[in-house]
């Protein structure tokens, strides 16, 4: 049943089954919870896609399939509380399948929902001494056992930032830092991809989770890793044009079906390229922290932060960014250059810290912060390394004028 044709980016991930893009979102699912024969099906979906996910939920009920009422206690970014939440409805009604729609904090909340029916099956059996509710450690601690079966986890997403096709899930602590979990068996089971539950989305989630697709080719191109190879970045450039002309259709109208396929594909192409470069990349690592740290959506943190990022390394990336312009469309411009006024042309997005209420101390606290705890790993993925906080500063707050 897999739809791996229409997406042109050749296999689908190890661990998932099928990914159905332009599908009709409803009888697909069904229809692929059927194949998986899943009898106790808990879903979640985020509020704006609560109306859409009515249909499912009900026919669901009606065939004695469902687990739980629909969750919708996930927020932006992950946060703790309704995450924990969700694991502990989940397991108490001891579900066999995770359906997840909306934005990428739903998709990762279904795979950590995964990792806590299993230690919850666990325990059960008698193979485990923990007791009590969620937490984020009694998750990822899930992940450190040698072999891992997880249940089913089907994924619709309303949006781009492409959550569903990676084995990491992402959370937000109480005390606003970013957490999570990692496991090959984290991959989603099965991808429904149908432009029709984007509908009534903000600008600032259309636009700011479709730009992800830019961040993720940039950081696939400009890898630190070595040995990534020309078919990876040729991978990854092909990904960014796809994104960039599907922003473009979105700009003059956002509902447009084919830009917003246009978005999806490219988007795919391009984490799957970051997948195998080796990710997260600089500008991912940074902003899912600056997200977290400051509540604020990833699609602003990149609008706030890709270019800046982009600057950073320039001089150690040069002939990869020579490429990234290219993509870009305008190859005698600087990269970062044209990424900001890219952004700049999106709805929705904040061009400035000072717009999203985060002030220069803020920001200062925030490098030192990130420095101080963070440094090998920053150093790790960035082609120009920071000696110092100072350095991480200038990145973060560099002149947009100036790019």
């Amino acid at each position: 049943m897999a739809n791996t044709h229409s997406l042109h980016a050749g296999p689908i991930p190890p661990g998932m089954d099928a990914v159905h893009v332009g599908e009709e979102f409803t009888s697909t699912v069904l229809a692929e919870l059927q194949r998986l024969a899943s009898s106790r099906v808990f879903v979640i979906a985020n509020r704006s896609s609560a109306t859409l996910a009515g249909p499912l939920v009900t026919t669901l009920e009606q065939k004695g399939l469902l687990a739980a009422p629909l969750c919708t206690a996930i927020g932006m970014g992950g946060g703790e509380e309704g995450l924990l939440g969700a694991c502990d409805a989940a397991a108490a009604a001891d579900a066999d399948a995770v359906v997840t729609i909306g934005g990428g904090a739903v998709h990762d909340a279904g795979k950590l929902v995964r990792l806590w029916l299993a230690a919850a099956a666990a325990r059960k059996r008698g193979h485990s001494d923990s007791t009590g509710g969620a937490s984020l450690d009694a998750i990822r601690a899930v992940t450190q056992r040698a072999e891992l079966e997880l249940a089913p986890q089907v994924c619709a997403p309303n949006s781009f930032a492409m959550a569903e096709l990676t084995s990491v899930a992402g959370a937000t602590t109480k005390a606003n830092v970013k957490s999570g979990a990692a496991h090959p068996a984290l991959m989603p089971t099965v991808i429904v991809y149908d432009p029709a539950l984007s509908a009534g989305l903000p600008d600032w989630v259309r636009f700011g989770t479709a730009l992800r697709g830019i961040e993720h080719g940039i950081g696939a191109v400009c890898s630190s890793s070595e040995g990534v190879s020309g078919e990876v970045i040729d991978a990854a450039l092909e990904g960014l044009r796809l994104v960039v002309r599907g922003l473009e259709g979105m700009v003059a109208e956002p509902t447009a079906r084919e830009a917003q396929l246009d978005c999806y594909r490219g988007g795919w192409v391009t984490i799957r390229a970051l997948n195998t470069a080796g990710y997260p990349a600089l500008a991912h690592f940074v902003q899912n922290h600056y997200s977290a740290r400051f509540n604020v959506h990833q699609g602003a943190c990149s609008g706030i932060l890709s270019a800046r990022i982009l600057r950073h390394h320039a001089a150690a990336t040069a002939p990869q960014q020579a490429r990234l312009a290219a993509a870009l469309g305008a190859p005698d411009e600087p990269a970062p250059r044209q990424l900001q006024r890219l952004v700049a042309r999106l709805p929705g997005l904040s061009q400035e810290h000072a717009e999203v209420q985060v002030t220069p101390a803020a920001l200062r606290e925030f490098a030192e912060w990130l420095y101080a705890t963070h440094a090998p790993k920053l150093n790790r993925l960035s082609a120009v390394p920071f000696a110092s906080a100072e350095a991480v500063l200038e990145m973060l707050a560099w002149p947009l004028a100036s790019l």
